[in-house]
Order: structure tokens, then C-alpha cells, then sequence
């Protein structure tokens, strides 16, 4: 009886597959309205090439597993964890790190309101925190509800420190500086240059209302970034 034989490869072979290293391939990226043509590892993430390959470290990495939120961008105008994101697959997309916020006329109104605020502490969070309150109030305008939200059937969101709170919990800060940060984010709610903002910074968002903005009377929750 005949029997199947496996073939096992060569060392040479076995040598030639390692030096050829892991499949790439090449994608342009629109990262702050620049295209950058480069050749990526399939495997990797949205985050590590953008810190890796183009050297922009404002984007952090925190757990790598999209559990705290330090590597929130902007992919076509909503918020994204980065290190869960392919690279590979943003090719196509506008993707906006902390870095492509602020333009010729100052900081965006979100990071001006961080600063008055004093909204940070050791800062590592800081960036993931601002992107994140950018889309977070892009998605208020569209009139998307929360977990917080009392009345879903309402014409548009009304922001108070609980909806903040909730909409903003993917974002930890282990300085604990949630005291500062929702003021900052309903700061930057209630001014007239926020929306101008959002309308410039956002091609792809859709013509809303604005949410309304009223300031909650919850006392304000130091340790953690929900209620």
C-alpha cells in the first residue's frame, strides 16, 4: 500500500519565507488633509502608523485594546480607537489626529476650552479626551441619544454634566480630572465658535441642529468618568 507523503519545506525555504517578512501593502493615508503614500504591515493598527510611520505621537497608547480611549482620531469626522482600527482600512478616509485640529486663526474651540479649564493633569489622555468631546458633539448636533438620555422622542439633545459624563465614558483619565473636564466639554457646547468649528472641520457631517446646552446640578464625580 502506498502511502501520502508530507514534504516537509527545506531550511532554505524555511529561511527565504522568514527574510521575506509579513505580506504590506501599500495605501495612501489622508491624515490631516495631507495623503501620505506608504507601505504598512496588513497587521497594522491605525495608532502605530500613525505614531511609527508619520510621527505623529499626539495619539497615545494607552491599553491597546480600546479600553481607555488615548488613541481616540476623527475618521471621517467621528471618533475611532485607533488601535483597533487597521490601517489598511482608513485608506479612503479623512482621519484627523490631535495635531490637525488647531489651523492659522488658534486652537480649536474644544482644545481652547480644555485649556481655560484646566481640564488635564499629567496630559497623556488629553489628546484622546478632545477628539472624542469633538465627535461626541458632533453626534449631540445630529441628535443621537445616549444611555442618559431621558426622552429620546425630544427634537434634539439637551447636554448636561450626566450626558457628557455618559457620552465621554470611553475616555479614562487616571489623573481623575473629570471635575474639569465636563465643564471644558460644555464650554466648548454653548459657544458660537464651536459650531462654526464643527461645520469647517467636518465635510462629511450632516447639515443638524444644534443640541442644546444646560448645566446640570450633579455634583461633580472626581473618580470616575460615568456617573
Amino acid at each position: 500500500m502506498e502511502h501520502a507523503v508530507d514534504v516537509l519545506p527545506t531550511t532554505d525555504e524555511s529561511a527565504a519565507t522568514a527574510s521575506a517578512g509579513p505580506p504590506t501593502t501599500r495605501v495612501t493615508l489622508d491624515v490631516n488633509g495631507s495623503e501620505h503614500p506608504l507601505d504598512i504591515d496588513n497587521r497594522m493598527s491605525l495608532l502605530d502608523a500613525l505614531r511609527e510611520k508619520l510621527a505623529l505621537t499626539g495619539s497615545k497608547k494607552g491599553c491597546d485594546h480600546g479600553q481607555c480611549g488615548a488613541c481616540t482620531v476623527l475618521i471621517d469626522g467621528r471618533r475611532a480607537n485607533s488601535c483597533l482600527t487597521l490601517a489598511v482600512s482608513a485608506e479612503g478616509s479623512a482621519i484627523t489626529t490631535v495635531e490637525g485640529l488647531a489651523d492659522d486663526e488658534g486652537l480649536h474651540p474644544v482644545q481652547q476650552a480644555f485649556l481655560d479649564r484646566d481640564a488635564y493633569q499629567c496630559g497623556y489622555c488629553t489628546p484622546g479626551q478632545i477628539c472624542s468631546a469633538i465627535g461626541m458633539l458632533r453626534e449631540a448636533r445630529a441628535g443621537w441619544p445616549s444611555h442618559a438620555t431621558h426622552d429620546v422622542a425630544l427634537d434634539g439633545v439637551v447636554l448636561d454634566d450626566d450626558e457628557v459624563r455618559e457620552r465621554m465614558s470611553g475616555n479614562l483619565c487616571r489623573c481623575g480630572a473629570y471635575v474639569n473636564i465636563v465643564p471644558a466639554v460644555l464650554d466648548a457646547a454653548e459657544g458660537s465658535a464651536m459650531r462654526d468649528a464643527a461645520d469647517s472641520h467636518a465635510a462629511h457631517a450632516p447639515d443638524v441642529p444644534d443640541a442644546s446646552v444646560t448645566r446640570g446640578t450633579t455634583a461633580p464625580d472626581t473618580t470616575a468618568a460615568t456617573r
